[in-house]
C-alpha cells in the first residue's frame, strides 16, 4: 500500500543511531525528504546520508540547548520552507544500573534533560514552524521505550523521562496540534528491547537476552526495523490519518519483567 509520504518533509532527531539510521532509509525508500539530525555521532550520520537517494539534509545541535534546537529548524525551514513530520528519536540510555539510593543528581538531571527536555524543545520548536506554515497535515511521533510502561529497575531516570514523552507529552499535545494544524497528529512509539549500538552491550550477555525474552511471547529482540516501521505508519497521514494520542508498544508481545529468576525463589517460602 502507497504510504503517501514522498515528498513530506521528515526531520528525524538521532538519526546517526540504530533506530534513527532505520528510519531514515526507510522513509528515503518511501520517497520522503528528510532533515537528519546528530549531535556527537556524525561520522555515522556522514555515513548514512551516502546510503540515501533522496534529498536530505545534515544538522549538527545539541537538543538540551534552546538556541540549537531553533537553528535546528531554521536550517529545515531555509531548505525546505516546511516540516511535516517530526519524529522525537534523540535519547541516551545510561548502561549502569543504579538504584535510586545510590544515584546521583547529576546523573539524574543529565538524562531528563537529554531524553525530556531535549523532546520538549523539539516539540516546541516544531509547533512554532507549523504556525508559520499551515500545513494540511502534520504529524509528531514520539520514541518512547516500554520502560515508560513497565519501568525499569535501576534505571528510574530513563524510565522517567521516557514516562513523560510517552503519556504526558503524547496525550497533552494531540489537543494541542489540533489548534495549528486540524489534521495534526502525535502518538508514542515504544520499542522493548532492540538491537542498537546503545543496547549492544547488554545484549552482549546471554543470561541478560534469557531473562528478556521470559517477558514475551516471541523469543527474539527486535531489530531497528520493526521499530522504522511503525514510526513510519504513525507518520503518514494516509495510512495513520486518524490515530492520535496513541501509544503502540512494539516489543514481540512483551507484558513485564521478571524481577527474580527461578532459582531466587523458595516456594516453600511463599
Amino acid at each position: 500500500m502507497d504510504s503517501g509520504l514522498k515528498d513530506t518533509v521528515v526531520l528525524i532527531t538521532g538519526a546517526s543511531g540504530g533506530i534513527g539510521g532505520a528510519a531514515a532509509r526507510l522513509f528515503d525508500r518511501e520517497g520522503a525528504v528528510l532533515v537528519l539530525h546528530g549531535h556527537r555521532n556524525l561520522g555515522a550520520l556522514q555515513a548514512l546520508q551516502e546510503e540515501l537517494t533522496g534529498e536530505n539534509l545534515v544538522v549538527s545541535a545539541d537538543l538540551t540547548e534552546e538556541d540549537e534546537v531553533e537553528h535546528l529548524f531554521r536550517k529545515a525551514l531555509d531548505r525546505f520552507r516546511r516540516v511535516d513530520v517530526l519524529v522525537a528519536n534523540a535519547g541516551i540510555w545510561p548502561a549502569e544500573d543504579e538504584p535510586i539510593h545510590r544515584m546521583s543528581l547529576e546523573r539524574w538531571r543529565h538524562t531528563i534533560e537529554t531524553d525530556l527536555t531535549s523532546v520538549f524543545l523539539c516539540a516546541r520548536a516544531f509547533f512554532r514552524t507549523l504556525e508559520k506554515t499551515k500545513p494540511d497535515a502534520a504529524a509528531l511521533v514520539i520514541v518512547g521505550s516500554t520502560a515508560a510502561v513497565f519501568g525499569e529497575e535501576g534505571h528510574a531516570d530513563y524510565a522517567a523521562a521516557k514516562a513523560a514523552i510517552t503519556y504526558g507529552l503524547t496525550r497533552t499535545l494531540k489537543n494541542e496540534i489540533v489548534r495549528i494544524v486540524p489534521r495534526g497528529r502525535v502518538n508514542a512509539v515504544c520499542p522493548g528491547w532492540t538491537i542498537t549500538p546503545m543496547s549492544a552491550a547488554g545484549l552482549e550477555n546471554p543470561a541478560i537476552v534469557t531473562r528478556v525474552l521470559q517477558t514475551r511471547a516471541h523469543k527474539r529482540v527486535a531489530r531497528p526495523e520493526d521499530i522504522a516501521r511503525a514510526i513510519a505508519f504513525l507518520s503518514s497521514d494516509r495510512l495513520a490519518g486518524h490515530i492520535t494520542g496513541e501509544i503502540l508498544t512494539v516489543a514481540g508481545g512483551m507484558e513485564g519483567r521478571l524481577l527474580h529468576a527461578p532459582d531466587e525463589v523458595n516456594p516453600r517460602e511463599a
